[in-house]
């Protein structure tokens, strides 16, 4: 089991990297092609919009096929669309004459496919994860994966400032392509298969979406969290920072924003694996998912009447406590609740609802803050996961009979084991 576990987090690790290498030079691409704000912004949006489309199909097939061969694969074609940005970058070079001059499009499409091939990795990295642990070990577990996801992604980023500052773009993108094969590379030399056999006579199509109420219930809170957590704090910080002046170490509203973005990565990597161990050793993940859930009210709470760089910090603090707790103790749980033939689908769901949270957060919060200000927009963002809270009990009251279910809980026609591989 833990021979598997880290060879998903190493793989996702490298693959995030790659991502996070890239992910500071794609806000100036308005700069270096002299290209439309518009533009930029639909560029750095494509993924996501191509993963919502992707979620659900990625599960279906892994739930046909299995891990092995969806996980290897989207690995590949993440490294195919980093390799993307090296030819947007040429492709405008007059001497390359057999490559269209038209380096936005390169972008663009490299991003969709990024988008596609990051669908199959997050759809078979928590299957994955469920299929080879137990009741004892499947938070920790769930929490370990998707904490390499997440410190991929700011390693890379440091890295990549640093590499294009002193190398240039093309030196970046070509590391960030170089770190994605060898997250390929390692997959395919260490991911084994790990999931049931399924009817491989299906097909796969968008809509296809496991509408259980366990899935439904971890996906809306998984869209509450994210509507507020990347949806409204993310693209409204710089914006906060402004209109309070309020910075840090002598920095402007962009940077100081990075910084305190910062703040929530590393406090959400450091509960994930914690919500998820201690969820293991209770029995039950109910209590420590409504403690972090209440953990992220807190924190919006802080930040809707935060004066102070002190008193921002702590509500970054807690903001990213309350969405790293929840991560890996939500997940364990959809699978404790979901049948093994049914996982690929259930994270497949997981996945849009958070997808979906996570991209109208900016389209909702943007504009109203024109309207109403930062204060009240905060107080709904710090409601939304006591509204999730109150649905997860709801659901997984309706579907076990109990508020306070064992993680050993038996899914009624599933069983599961942790001996697919070890």
């Amino acid at each position: 089991m833990y021979v598997v576990v880290a060879a998903v987090i190493m793989s996702t690790f490298f693959v995030g990297f790659g991502g996070g290498v890239i992910f500071p030079i794609l806000p100036n691409l308005g700069v270096l092609l002299g290209i439309s704000p518009v533009l930029v912004g639909l560029i750095l949006s494509a993924n996501r919009f191509s993963r919502l489309f992707a979620n659900a199909p990625a599960g279906v097939l892994v739930d046909r096929v299995g891990t092995r061969t969806p996980f290897v694969v989207g690995m590949v074609v993440q490294s195919v669309a980093t390799f993307g940005y090296v030819v947007a970058m040429v492709a405008a070079r007059p001497e390359l004459w057999f490559l269209p001059d038209l380096p936005e499009a390169w972008f663009l499409g490299s991003r969709v496919i990024w988008g596609v091939g990051s669908a199959f990795v997050f759809a078979t990295a928590y299957t994955i994860a469920a299929d080879v642990s137990d009741g004892t070990s499947r938070g920790a577990n769930m929490g370990l994966i998707r904490g390499g996801i997440l410190f991929g992604f700011p390693s890379g980023v440091v890295i990549g400032g640093i590499i294009s500052e002193f190398w240039g773009t093309v030196a970046a993108f070509a590391v960030a392509t170089a770190f994605a094969v060898v997250a390929s590379g390692v997959a395919y030399a260490t991911i084994p298969e790990t999931h049931v056999e399924g009817d491989e006579h299906r097909s796969v199509k968008p809509w296809d979406v496991d509408v259980s109420v366990p899935a439904l219930t971890v996906g809306f809170v998984n869209f509450a969290v994210l509507f507020a957590y990347l949806g409204a704090l993310f693209s409204t910080l710089v914006l906060f920072l402004d209109h309070n002046d309020l910075g840090v170490f002598g920095f402007d509203a962009q940077a100081s924003s990075g910084i305190f973005m910062a703040v929530t990565v590393l406090s959400a990597a450091a509960f994930m694996f914690l919500g998820g161990y201690v969820s293991d050793r209770r029995g039950s993940r109910i209590p420590i998912l409504v403690t972090f859930l209440g953990t992220t009210f807190a924190g919006f709470v802080l930040l809707a009447f935060a004066d102070s760089i002190l008193t921002l910090v702590v509500a970054c603090l807690f903001i990213g406590a309350g969405q790293g707790g929840t991560s890996g103790p939500l997940m364990a749980l959809l699978a404790d609740l979901t049948p093994d033939e049914r996982m690929g689908r259930a994270v497949g769901t997981n996945n849009v609802l958070g997808d979906v949270g996570g991209g109208l957060g900016p389209l909702a919060t943007l504009p109203l803050i024109e309207v109403v200000g930062f204060g009240p927009i905060y107080v709904v963002c710090a409601l939304l996961p006591v509204l999730a809270g109150l649905v997860l009990l709801a659901g997984v009251h309706h579907e076990t009979g109990q508020f306070l279910p064992n993680v050993e809980l038996e899914v009624p026609g599933a069983e599961r084991s942790s001996d697919h591989a070890d």
